[in-house]
């Protein structure tokens, strides 16, 4: 780490990064971010990189999932007891299916700042920024409102404080462990779909194994009622990463801790820039975005950067390709990090590679362009001699209409019903669990 510090990535050129108009705010509201105390632990940290190897190593496989971008005034409690739910609800089900333990890592708590393809847009014929997330700017289409504000950078620490502090009370208590019995689950949705009778014995072989498992053995009943959801965000405004980056007693290297993984975006890979810089220097595991466009050679030489001991766990490669590159473009990328020799755990974003715009230009996305990009990507692995050890999908607990398709056949007409994100599409509570049913059963194809 010669020459690193949290904040070398200042003399390096950076991506995404709006222009502060009040820099004395920003250096004023930075140092003070620096002095509050962390939201996460290291040894939570190193708990998930532990878990990771296990990944790694074929004994685990990863569900991440959350908000496409969370928003300030969406942090309350049912906001989060909704995306806790579906969390523990689609894992339980992957759990039980595929026989193997699950990672959950939730896209939350800090999930406040999203890229974008340009610095400004027009609006009624006034042009303003981009909105970048509430991290950055509020969502108001006015001037005032889309000026970044340094101030933002504490509000964004403050609410992912209060979502940490719920999630830690939520999955430590035994009430909320009600989840984990499926006779609570909303599966009407499930009944015009060809695999119902499937889910429905499904849905009952859970049960019988939890209430098997409380009656012989009451001592496992606090484990059932726990769980642990770790916490990731995109690693963009670099004033928030790197204010919450430091050194802790006993261990070595510096650790980020505004959450326990952090990932770094399609559109800030450069290899000399600050992006790639920051994330050199910490010791959380740390995901990379993977698709169109991309070098395979660039590719190796960030890894080389950003895993320069080749650490099993550190690296979650999370490729995004769309449904019609995918089967032509990943085998190509795991061969040649297969020769390179670098440890990486293989993921899959389906959604980013196939969003599209309706007539209406309502972006959407096709819940079976989604599911079919899963099952190639599954099958390109297996072709290749290789593993893929998770997911990652952008999902809501909430009955949003924003992604067309599913088990109720959501279709372009009935988008604007519920419509709610800011930013992309997100999966639905039911289309969410939905997916978890049918990744479980490609998964069994998988490992034959």
């Amino acid at each position: 780490m010669k020459n690193w510090t949290p904040v070398s990535w200042r003399d390096y050129p950076i991506e995404q990064l709006p222009d502060y108009p009040d820099k004395e705010k920003l250096e004023k509201t930075f140092s003070e971010l620096s002095h509050l105390p962390p939201l996460v632990t290291s040894w939570e940290i190193e708990k998930l990189k532990g878990q990771l190897r296990d990944v790694a190593n074929g004994k685990g496989f990863i569900l991440q999932g959350g908000d496409c971008a969370e928003s300030f005034d969406k942090c309350n409690d049912q906001q989060i007891v909704d995306t806790l739910k579906v969390l523990l609800q689609m894992s339980l089900v992957m759990i039980h299916e595929m026989d193997i333990p699950l990672v959950r890592i939730g896209r939350i708590a800090g999930q406040y700042a999203k890229p974008r393809s340009s610095d400004t847009e027009v609006i009624d014929g006034v042009e303003m920024s981009s909105y970048r997330g509430d991290l950055f700017n509020g969502f108001e289409p006015t001037l005032e409102a889309r000026r970044p504000d340094p101030s933002r950078l504490i509000e964004g620490y403050q609410r992912a404080g209060l979502t940490l502090n719920f999630i830690r009370s939520l999955t430590e208590s035994s009430g909320f462990a009600d989840l984990h019995h499926p006779e609570y689950w909303e599966l009407d949705f499930m009944r015009k779909n060809e695999y119902y009778k499937e889910y429905e014995e499904l849905v009952n072989s859970i049960t019988n194994a939890v209430r098997f498992v409380e009656s012989i053995s009451p001592q496992r009943i606090l484990t059932l009622k726990q769980t642990q959801i770790f916490t990731s965000h995109e690693a963009l405004n670099l004033y928030y990463e790197s204010g919450q980056t430091r050194k802790v007693p006993h261990r070595d290297g510096f650790f980020n801790l505004s959450a326990h993984m952090v990932w770094l975006g399609n559109r800030t890979r450069q290899l000399d820039g600050a992006h790639v810089e920051y994330l050199r220097g910490i010791q959380n595991p740390i995901g990379i975005k993977l698709g169109p466009p991309y070098d395979i050679d660039e590719t190796l030489k960030l890894l080389d950067k950003l895993n320069p001991k080749n650490e099993i766990g550190k690296i979650v490669l999370i490729t995004r390709f769309g449904k019609d590159r995918v089967a032509e473009e990943l085998p190509d990328v795991i061969r040649a990090i297969k020769r390179s020799g670098h440890a990486v755990i293989w993921t899959c974003d389906p959604m980013h590679g196939n969003t599209w715009a309706t007539d209406d230009s309502i972006k959407t996305r096709n819940f079976d362009d989604i599911i079919t990009e899963i099952k190639q990507t599954f099958a390109v692995h297996k072709a290749e001699g290789s593993s893929l050890q998770g997911v990652h999908l952008e999902l809501t607990g909430n009955n949003v209409t924003e992604c067309v398709g599913g088990a109720k056949g959501l279709s372009e007409s009935g988008l604007k019903k519920n419509y709610e994100s800011f930013c992309d599409p997100r999966l639905n509570y039911e289309q969410s669990l939905e997916m978890a049913f049918l990744i479980s059963k490609e998964w069994k194809e998988y490992i034959k």
